[in-house]
This record gives structure tokens, C-alpha cells and sequence, in this order.
């Protein structure tokens, strides 16, 4: 599976260096057209409606690849009408030549005839769609969503822009959409990923090296994206090899935030993993530990005590911990020490508005291994300049300028959380199913990041795969989960991983 998600702008580069190297564009239009033409034909294979596919087309490449598919699905006999939003003359290079090759009737849009379609084929924008539909294009699109017939979108739904995933006002709800060579972030990002339906990638020509020469820095989030770095046990390994997790704890009434933290770590691999607690919680937390140990850290003083040990090599900190500024001084702490970090809730929220205080303690450590984790809303409590400056940026941008701003990984939370490095590098989950959003479910991917810190994983690595194996779980455990199910679920989920790795275990 390919995991490189291409901009538009990238993606327009691919056709351009396709081209020059030898393939004409018309070929690869028309390799487009008849994936397309293939994808409707399984559709209506399987379906039930009678009636005619109609191809709404634009005058743009898009509905050039819409009259290629018009004319192939024609010639194996199906019923076509096109309808073509735009003057004819209108078309120009490729998309010109392609109309050329269709014989048939070039009608104008008409909204009423829609709802008789067996198969609508959506052709009308492409993925660079970056301004408001309005209009007419506005009224059909409308008119296609409250058809109730099947829809196939070309490269992207019309309405979606590819690069960001935000709907331009209104956007056409596929039933299956066709891209080529690379899928877009708008494919992942939400809401485009809404839009969507199916995604099919198709092959038009377009050669894999020539990514090389466009080196993508935005991945789906995919095992193949960190397997190198993946931390397996070796058969001579021992506890301490496996790394020592710290999570801080809050006080007597907030610990069970913490404890979800230190148990993930513990079960995503990590060899031991200590609570740091205050005096007033130890009861607590020793009574509903087991494997997990409990140490007293009251103070900021006495944390750094506890993490002058070398081998408590990660830390979390945030979930129940409090906001205010004793946090701030615990944070402060532990980015002062020699381990990974990971900051999550309480411990962002506690410099919102002092995030220069922050990446001052992030960028002069020592240890650049530091993960932020926050929701939407930390994020725009912490980040608030930043949101203020770039208030129309996408998520994955405004996730990248967080972490080229702080020097840490930010992960941004959500149905399509985003990882960014401060190098530019970015990964995007699709695989969080809905009943992930339950209360401790981010502490619990705040330790399995921990874990993947402990065992020796560089950040942007850590946190990627943290989000992944938390998908993973919260398929696993399924509707209904609470956040004790997904360490309990976690094991099943590291076969798989190890099965699809081909590791014996």
C-alpha cells in the first residue's frame, strides 16, 4: 500500500516530469478516464437502479478524464449522458482532445434528470479547487447529493480541496473515488475524508521514481511509515533493555489518568514504568498498581531526584496533573532532565498563554526527543499567536508550523490526527474508529508514546506509531469500549502488527 500523500502542487509536478520524460499527456489522461469507466462498471455490475450513468464534467482536466470515461463506458454499450457545465470551447490542450473523441450529445446541466441516473460520475472540479462553489455549480452539486444515486468522483468529490480537505462551500458525497498515482491529504484530512466514500488508486502511468525528484514530506500514517524504527524484543533482552517510563501523577482525586498512562506504557512494550506520586496519592496508586511501581515525587525537587536516574529514559506528564503552576514547574523539571518527554493535557494547558516559556525549556535541552499532544482545544490554547497568524491553514499545516515553532513533535489529536516534525515530515491516521472519543483514551496514547520513547524510537517515529497501534486497538476493542479496554486489547494488536511484519513471536 502507498503511504505518500501528494499536494496538489506536488501532484501536478508528477504529470509535468511524466510528461517531459517521454509520456504524452493525453495518455495519461486517458489511462485516467478509463479507471474511471472501470469504477462505474463495477458499480453497476453490483447495483439495481436502472437508467443511464450521467457524467457531470467541467472544463477542466477533470472533465476531460469525465469525457474519456463517457466514451469507454458508451462502447461497451452502457447508456451516457454528458452534461457539461461551461462552454465546450471552453476545454482546452488534453481536456480539448478528449471531448474530440466523444461523439455523442454535449448537453447542458440539468438538475431534474438527475435522480433518473443509475450512475452519477462526478467530473466537475479537480483537487486544486481553492475558491467557493458557487452558482450553478453550486445547485448541481446540491442537486447530486439529493439525487440518491451512486456516485463516482474523479481524483477527488468536487467541493474538496485536495491539499487541505475543507469543503469550498459544498461538496459532492462519492460513493467511490478514483485518484491516481498518490492519494492527497484532502483523501485523509477530514472532512474530505467524509466526502470520499471508497478510494481507489490507480495506476495512469505516472513512474514511482518520480517521487525522487518530488520527495513527498506527508505519509499516510501506515506501518510501512515506521517499521525500520519499530522496537522489537530480542530473545536475550531484559527489563532494563526495554526502557523505564515515568508518568507523573496528580493528586489523590486525579490519578486514574495517570494509572491509564502507566499501564499502556507497560503493555506497548516499555520494560518497567514508575508513578511519580504525590505523597497524598501514594495509597492510591500503590493499591491499584501492580506491575506498575509507585514512587513519591511531591515536589519539583524531588522529581528531579527521581529522574537523575538514567535508566527512567521517558517521561509523561499532563494527564490529571493539574493546571497551574505547580505543573508548569513539574514540566519545567522533567524537560530539564536527560529522558524523552511527552506533554499531554494538564501540562499544555498550563502555558497557555506562556508558550515562549515553554519552547525556551523544549529548545535548550539537551534532548530534542520531546512529543506534544494536544486536542483541538489545547492546541489552540497553547498555540494562540500562532492560530491568530495562520487562521485559515490546514490542519496538517498548522500541526507542521507548531512543530517547526516549538522544536518538538506535535500531534495534533482527532479522527485524523496528525503527527509533524520539526523537519516537515507529517503523518495522517485514518484508521481511529469514532468510540476512541471516550474519556482516557488520550491518556492511554499518551503512555503507549511513552513506551515507544522508552524502547528507544525517535520521536516523530514514537508518536506516529503510538497513533497507529491506538487505532488498531480501538477497532479491536470496538463499539462500547471504555479506555481500560485498549491496553487490554493492545496484545492482539502487536500479533498482527508482528504477522504483518513476519516476526515470530
Amino acid at each position: 500500500m502507498t503511504m505518500e500523500l501528494l499536494s496538489t502542487a506536488a501532484m501536478a509536478e508528477a504529470d509535468r516530469r511524466t510528461i517531459a520524460a517521454g509520456t504524452p499527456g493525453p495518455v495519461l489522461m486517458a489511462n485516467a478516464g478509463r479507471a474511471v469507466a472501470e469504477a462505474a462498471a463495477d458499480l453497476l455490475d453490483g447495483g439495481e437502479r436502472a437508467g443511464p450513468v450521467v457524467v457531470v464534467a467541467g472544463t477542466g482536466n477533470n472533465g476531460g478524464d469525465g469525457f474519456v470515461a463517457a466514451r469507454l463506458l458508451a462502447e461497451a454499450g452502457h447508456a451516457v449522458r454528458l452534461m457539461l457545465l461551461g462552454r465546450r470551447d471552453a476545454l482546452k490542450g488534453d481536456a480539448a482532445l478528449a471531448a474530440g473523441e466523444w461523439s455523442g450529445e454535449v448537453a447542458a446541466p440539468d438538475p431534474r434528470a438527475l435522480p433518473d441516473a443509475a450512475l452519477i460520475i462526478d467530473a466537475l472540479f479537480g483537487a486544486g479547487l481553492d475558491r467557493p462553489v458557487e452558482g450553478e455549480a453550486r445547485t448541481l452539486i446540491e442537486a447530486i447529493n439529493a439525487s440518491g444515486v451512486p456516485v463516482v468522483a474523479v481524483d477527488l468529490p468536487s467541493g474538496v480541496n485536495g491539499t487541505t480537505g475543507q469543503v469550498m462551500g459544498v461538496a459532492v458525497r462519492a460513493t467511490e473515488t478514483v485518484t491516481f498515482f498518490r492519494r492527497k491529504p484532502g483523501h485523509v484530512l477530514m472532512p474530505g475524508r467524509l466526502y470520499c466514500g471508497r478510494v481507489r488508486l490507480a495506476d495512469i502511468g505516472i513512474p514511482d521514481a518520480v517521487l525522487a525528484s518530488i520527495p513527498p514530506a506527508a505519509f499516510e500514517n501506515e506501518p510501512g511509515l515506521w517499521q525500520a524504527a519499530f522496537p522489537v524484543p530480542r530473545a536475550n533482552a531484559h527489563k532494563y533493555a526495554r526502557g523505564h517510563a515515568v508518568v507523573v501523577s496528580g493528586g489523590v482525586t486525579a490519578t486514574g489518568a495517570a494509572r491509564l498512562a502507566a499501564r499502556a506504557a507497560l503493555r506497548a512494550g516499555a520494560g518497567l514504568a514508575t508513578l511519580a506520586s504525590p505523597t497524598e496519592a501514594l495509597a492510591v496508586n500503590a493499591a491499584a498498581s501492580l506491575a506498575v511501581m509507585v514512587r513519591e515525587a511531591d515536589t519539583p525537587l524531588a522529581l528531579a531526584g527521581l529522574l537523575t536516574d538514567r535508566r527512567l529514559n521517558a517521561c509523561v506528564i499532563g494527564p490529571g496533573a493539574g493546571v497551574g503552576q505547580r505543573t508548569r514547574d513539574m514540566v519545567r523539571t522533567v524537560l530539564a532532565a536527560h529522558g524523552a518527554a511527552v506533554l499531554d493535557a494538564d501540562a499544555l494547558t498550563s502555558f497557555a498563554g506562556a508558550c515562549d516559556e515553554l519552547i525556551v525549556s523544549i529548545k535548550t535541552r539537551d534532548n530534542p526527543q520531546v512529543v506534544l499532544t494536544p486536542h483541538e482545544g489545547e492546541f489552540t490554547r497553547l498555540f494562540s499567536g500562532l492560530m491568530e497568524e495562520y487562521p485559515l491553514h490546514s490542519k496538517l499545516e498548522r500541526t507542521r508550523l507548531a512543530a517547526v515553532m516549538s522544536g518538538a513533535v506535535v500531534l495534533l489529536k482527532g479522527p485524523d490526527t496528525v503527527v509533524a516534525a520539526p523537519d516537515g515530515r507529517a503523518a495522517i491516521a485514518a484508521n481511529a474508529p469514532p468510540w476512541l472519543a471516550t474519556a482516557g483514551s488520550g491518556d492511554v496514547l499518551a503512555g503507549i508514546i511513552g513506551a515507544m520513547l522508552a524502547q528507544g524510537m525517535p520521536a516523530f517515529e514514537a508518536a506516529a506509531t503510538a497513533v497507529w497501534l491506538h487505532g488498531e486497538a480501538g477497532c479491536e476493542a470496538g463499539p462500547g469500549l471504555i479506555a481500560e479496554d485498549l491496553t487490554e486489547v493492545l496484545p492482539a494488536v502487536f500479533r498482527r502488527l508482528y504477522d504483518g511484519f513476519g516476526i515470530r513471536y
